[in-house]
This record gives structure tokens, C-alpha cells and sequence, in this order.
């Protein structure tokens, strides 16, 4: 039996060539050539070979490590040892620790906001954690050189959007996720997957920039929002992106019928 990467429904198993790992495809070609799934010292062999020291804004290097049997807090256990548990054979995990090689800086934005909200916090998490962690598991930047584009976005006009404006999306307009449960679901796409979009506004010659470099660019100023976000700020404050209605993410979407879906393209609804 193989139990490996080239095993059924191992990371040898996915569809590589899907955009939307885009993100990750280096890291995940590789593990995908590799007879093994990749265990916590794998990954953080893997950050070093990619060039990439992740820390947390507490200043400790990130390292994947066995879960361990404590009380501590995940959030707080990784801010003050950049231990970042990492179960075996597991697909959540492994997205995870895939992002922060990917995302070094958001996810430390992320990862510190937490940290300093919990302590305030009377047991029950707040509006603003539920942000940070809902984006965490299904955000997604949404760079656009026009701003047009973003507010068909902010105002659910999909058809619009995906059909009347589709050659301009694809010069336009680029999501990039980070979400690693998002990254999970899309081993299997369908059309309902919908992430949280954090809009990022940059110039035309931006989006043409090698993929290392954008990324590297939206990282930075994605960490910078999370960073200086209001305490107030909720997960409303997010615009829902059901992101296979990119032309060309999702077989079929190149028909406008596609579109006509509103379970999975919903209009926006005005509050009485």
C-alpha cells in the first residue's frame, strides 16, 4: 500500500495546476515528488530550502512541531515559541504550515492580534478574533488595478462582475488565497467555496511582477492591514468572494448560466 504523497488522497494527489494554489505550488511540488507525507521537521526543512525564516511578531522563528499535550493556548503558545503544532497526515495542517512559509507576515499579524486580544477577552472570543480567524482559514487578497472591479465585488454583482467584465478581470484583477482550510476544500472545487477578501489596490505593472515578488508585495501590505485594524472591525467588515467564479477556476464557469446561481452567487441584500 502506498503511504506516501503518491497515495490516494495524499498531496501527490492534487490538482497542482488549479490557480488557486498558486501561492503554495512550489512548496507543494516539491513534497508532491517526495515517497513520503511530510512530517514537522520535513516542513521546516522545506521553509529553509525555499528561503523563507518565518517568526512571529514576538520575534521567535516559526517552527512546526508534534502537538503537544498542554492547556496553552494555540494562538498564545505560538507567539511566545513560534511552535506551531502540526499533526501528521493531515491535510488542515499541512495548508497551514504551507501559509506561513507562503505568507510569513500575514500570518504573524494574524497570529499577534490574537495574542493580544485574548488576555482581554472574558472566555468568549470576540468579534474581531472571529475576523482574524476567518480569514485565517478562508481569506483571500484580492489585488485590483481597477477599482471598478473591487466595488462590483463589495456590491455582490457577480454576473457582472465574472461575465460582462471577464476580460478585464483577467488583466485587472488577481485572488490570492491564504486561507489553508479554503486551500484544503479546494481539492475538490465547487462552486459554493466562498472566502473573506481583503482588498489590496496596486498598479497595472504590479500584477505582471514575477509571482515571488507579488506575493511577497501582498503579504506585506496585507499584514499591514491586519496590523492596524480597528478593535471594532467584525467579520462583516470582509466582502464574501466566491472565488471559482474567476474565469477559467471552475469547469463551466464560462458560461454566463453559471452565474445565474444565486446559492452559490448570492445578491446583496439591503437591511430595512
Amino acid at each position: 500500500m502506498e503511504a506516501g504523497l503518491t497515495a490516494p488522497d495524499g498531496p501527490g494527489d492534487a490538482d497542482l495546476s488549479h490557480p488557486i494554489y498558486d501561492p503554495v505550488r512550489r512548496a507543494l511540488e516539491r513534497l508532491a515528488r517526495e515517497p513520503d507525507w511530510p512530517g514537522a521537521e520535513r516542513l521546516n526543512a522545506l521553509a529553509r530550502e525555499l528561503g523563507v525564516a518565518p517568526r512571529t511578531a514576538s520575534g521567535r522563528p516559526v517552527r512546526f512541531t508534534v502537538p503537544q499535550a498542554d492547556d496553552a493556548h494555540y494562538e498564545l503558545r505560538v507567539h511566545a515559541s513560534g511552535q506551531v503544532a502540526t499533526r501528521s497526515r493531515n491535510w488542515h495542517d499541512l495548508f497551514n504550515a504551507l501559509a506561513w512559509i507562503a505568507f510569513p507576515r500575514t500570518k504573524a499579524a494574524l497570529n499577534a492580534r490574537h495574542a493580544a486580544a485574548i488576555p482581554l477577552e472574558d472566555g468568549r472570543r470576540g468579534p474581531l478574533r472571529d475576523l482574524l480567524t476567518i480569514f485565517d482559514e478562508g481569506g483571500a487578497i484580492v489585488a485590483f488595478s481597477d477599482a471598478a472591479l473591487a466595488g462590483l465585488i463589495r456590491d455582490f454583482r457577480w454576473r457582472e462582475l465574472f461575465w460582462e467584465r471577464r476580460c478585464r478581470v483577467l488583466e485587472a484583477l488577481r485572488f490570492v488565497v491564504v486561507g489553508h482550510a479554503v486551500l484544503e476544500q479546494a481539492r475538490r472545487p465547487w462552486p459554493g467555496i466562498t472566502c473573506k477578501a481583503l482588498f489590496v489596490p496596486v498598479a497595472d505593472a504590479c500584477l505582471r511582477l514575477p509571482p515571488g515578488r507579488l506575493l511577497s508585495y501582498l503579504d506585506e501590505h496585507a499584514a499591514a492591514w491586519f496590523e492596524a485594524a480597528a478593535s471594532t472591525f467584525t467579520p462583516r467588515t470582509l466582502a464574501p468572494l466566491p472565488v471559482f467564479g474567476y474565469p477559467g477556476w471552475f469547469r463551466g464557469n464560462e458560461s454566463e448560466s453559471f452565474y445565474a446561481d444565486t446559492r452559490f452567487f448570492r445578491p446583496l441584500r439591503h437591511s430595512a
